[in-house]
């Protein structure tokens, strides 16, 4: 990933990581899911959501616009 990338966005749950990437791609911000589950507990940790800083204040508009 590049230097210019932002957290957006971070949760405990797959599936609302996922949405919330969906939801960014249809509003044309490209955005990765970044997995930092412990692997052998995968109930410690989070996933967290990165766009380019250029997006980082719409993408974060968007979410908290449509937090489910």
């Amino acid at each position: 990933m590049e230097k210019d990338w932002v957290k957006v966005f971070n949760t405990a749950v797959q599936y609302e990581a996922e949405i919330i990437k969906g939801l960014l791609f249809e509003n044309n911000i490209e955005c990765v899911i970044m997995n930092k589950k412990d692997s052998s507990y995968g109930s410690f940790g989070y996933l967290e959501i990165y766009t380019h800083q250029t997006n980082a204040l719409r993408a974060t508009h968007i979410i908290q616009k449509n937090k489910l």
